[in-house]
């Protein structure tokens, strides 16, 4: 009977490091070696520092930046750790608001959000994503801001849609998914723009 044991504690251990150690790794250097910037979180980095990620939105508010797609993240509140408040992009804490369709809050915040923002507003400047971290817009989304960053930019529309169109990402592999833009990485070639 102890033999029985012997070989099952002797398989136990060795699919553990094998499979719980040795494969991890692998994958991890693997993954390290042929995609670094995927294996780092895709990262940017300016000067030395890092300023965001591609993968994550930010809360861009000023007049002269584009804006994304609402963020419904929250994180504990620092004055009463049994509740929570807003924290736009929180990637500690990645949901959605998790209210249906006919939730009077979110008829009331979409309606509002949509008055502020005028008439033609996309929907996804007024709904959040599932994750509430979602980095990109649509190309149609981000043409509905062109006229305000170039008003408040001060810059010619054609030169803000130019940028817009040279960070319009395809489907990936020509297939999967829908045309977008990220919205950090045109911010940042916005700011790029105006210091020539």
């Amino acid at each position: 009977m102890l033999r029985h044991f012997r070989a099952s504690i002797v398989m136990l251990l060795s699919m553990t490091v094998l499979l719980g150690l040795a494969y991890p790794l692998a994958m991890v250097a693997l993954t390290g070696a042929v995609f670094p910037s995927q294996a780092n979180g895709s990262l940017i980095v300016r000067d030395g520092k890092v300023i965001g990620s591609t993968l994550i939105g930010q809360n861009f508010t000023g007049e002269g930046y584009f804006h994304g797609r609402p963020s419904a993240t929250v994180d504990t509140d620092p004055a009463d750790a049994t509740k929570t408040v807003s924290a736009p992009y929180n990637a500690a804490n990645s949901s959605g608001s998790n209210l249906g369709p006919t939730s009077k809050a979110l008829i009331d915040r979409v309606k509002e959000d949509a008055d502020k923002l005028g008439k033609g507003v996309p929907v996804e400047l007024v709904t959040t994503s599932g994750s509430g971290l979602d980095p990109h817009l649509s190309p149609a989304a981000a043409a509905w801001q062109v006229a305000r960053v170039a008003k408040a930019r001060n810059m010619p529309e054609a030169d803000v849609q130019r940028l817009v169109a040279q960070h319009t990402e395809g489907r990936m592999y020509g297939l999967l998914g829908e045309p977008r833009v990220n919205v950090l990485r045109l911010n940042l070639a916005l700011d790029a723009q105006a210091k020539r």
